[in-house]
């Protein structure tokens, strides 16, 4: 490992800023044409590096861009993995989200922390060890997706083509911890059925809003019966991001002095690998059932919302005396001379990341890590500069340790 942490102290800082600023400065908004042309993007640079490279289609005018660096031969083969597509830009940014802004600190952008640093960073390693003459004897594979804002299909067809590794690692931002768990995605509806009345006969209604308020914080408080371990509990989460309520199914606004007598709550539950969605229903609709008790008229059912050309993420994990794992937590130690915080730790924990369907359909083994995560998804979103500087190094330490100096 000696050499190789050399190796990583002499990455060229500036060329692998210039390179994640050049990537933010790609409009690459999930399910736009930006999305193809970024793919096509990073296909011309791997294959200017020497990589094999391929544009794998997914659906539409959609793919994504693979490269593998083959090995020499005899190693392990290590797949990388992270999206392209972004969240669109919301108000209160105070610099350009396309402009590829670097300061003392920061690197600023649309999608840079979720997750252009996390490929940039994949793809640097490469082209350090590329570019001083390292050659490996397992293969590297980049697997720089599409559509991972739509249930992961990029991810999902890259596996189903067969593009596959014996460990991988998924860049999403983790703040450079080592993610071994994390859940499952599910969208939850409720429909909250009351009894209206006339203000004036408030008493003698059932107030469906009022019921629904009661409920979340119930809801927020929940975890699931089938947990086997705490560490599985602790990534069980309820959360309600939608409500409207008002007159009858269609809502009706028009009459404020009537109870309303229906809601409907809109949300996402999580949880671990080996426990079931349909527990998870049966679970938030025995708490409908109390609420439903302490409040005689009252009616209330849970549904899970399913797309029909979308899968869900599924939930991952992996022990934490794992190949993959020891490996990124030695290099950790060795560029920033500490432990990895490494488990199933939030936030990251209640992500859904394209490394469920790695392991699930994919049957790899590998882990969550890669820089970005607390500056995610908000106005000004921003990465550290040395932690982007640092996940590469790590990578390039993994890769070797992995794959085997030729």
């Amino acid at each position: 490992m000696t050499n190789a942490v050399e190796l990583a102290g002499r990455i060229d800082q500036k060329a692998c800023l210039d390179i994640l600023a050049d990537m933010v400065r790609h409009k690459s908004y999930s399910e736009t044409p930006g999305e193809r042309v970024l793919a096509e993007h990073m296909a011309d640079i791997m294959r200017a590096m020497g990589l094999e490279v391929e544009l794998q289609p997914v659906v539409g005018d959609r793919v994504n861009a693979i490269g593998i660096w083959r090995g020499t031969g005899g190693g392990k083969s290590l797949l990388f993995n992270g999206h392209l597509d972004t969240n669109p830009a919301t108000e209160g940014w105070t610099v350009d989200p396309w402009g590829g802004v670097v300061d003392d600190d920061f690197i600023y952008g649309i999608g840079v922390s979720n997750m252009k640093a996390g490929d940039a960073s994949s793809l640097c390693a490469v082209k350090t060890l590329i570019d001083n003459g390292i050659r490996l004897k397992g293969d590297v594979i980049l697997t720089y997706v599409i559509g991972e804002l739509q249930g992961g299909i990029g991810t999902l067809q890259a596996v189903r083509a067969g593009t596959r590794a014996d460990y991988f690692i998924n860049s999403e931002p983790s703040d450079l911890q080592a993610i071994t768990m994390h859940a499952a995605a599910f969208t939850l509806i409720i429909e909250i059925e009351g009894v209206t009345r006339h203000l004036s006969k408030r008493e003698a209604a059932v107030d469906a809003i009022r019921a629904a308020c009661e409920l979340i914080p119930e809801l927020s408080d929940m975890t699931f019966s089938d947990a086997p371990t705490e560490e599985h509990k602790s990534v069980n989460r309820v959360h309600v991001g939608v409500m409207h309520g008002a007159l009858g199914r269609d809502l009706h606004e028009w009459r404020p002095p009537q109870v309303a007598d229906f809601v409907r709550l809109k949300g996402s539950g999580r949880y671990g690998p080996g426990q079931a969605r349909e527990n998870a229903l049966a679970d938030i609709q025995k708490v409908l059932d109390g609420l439903c008790a302490r409040h005689p008229g009252l009616k209330a059912k849970v549904s899970a919302e399913t797309k029909d050309d979308q899968p869900t993420m599924p939930a991952f994990a992996v022990d934490k005396n794992a190949r993959i794992v020891t490996a990124i937590n030695a290099a950790y130690e060795a560029v920033r001379g500490e432990k990895q915080p490494t488990g199933a730790i939030a936030p990251p924990a209640y992500f859904g990341t394209d490394a469920g369907h790695l392991w699930a359909e994919g049957g790899m083994e590998g882990v969550v890590c890669g820089p970005g995560g607390r500056y995610n998804t908000m106005p000004d979103e921003r990465v550290d500069i040395v932690d982007y500087l640092d996940m590469i190094r790590i990578y390039l330490i993994t890769m070797t340790d992995i794959c085997e100096v030729a």
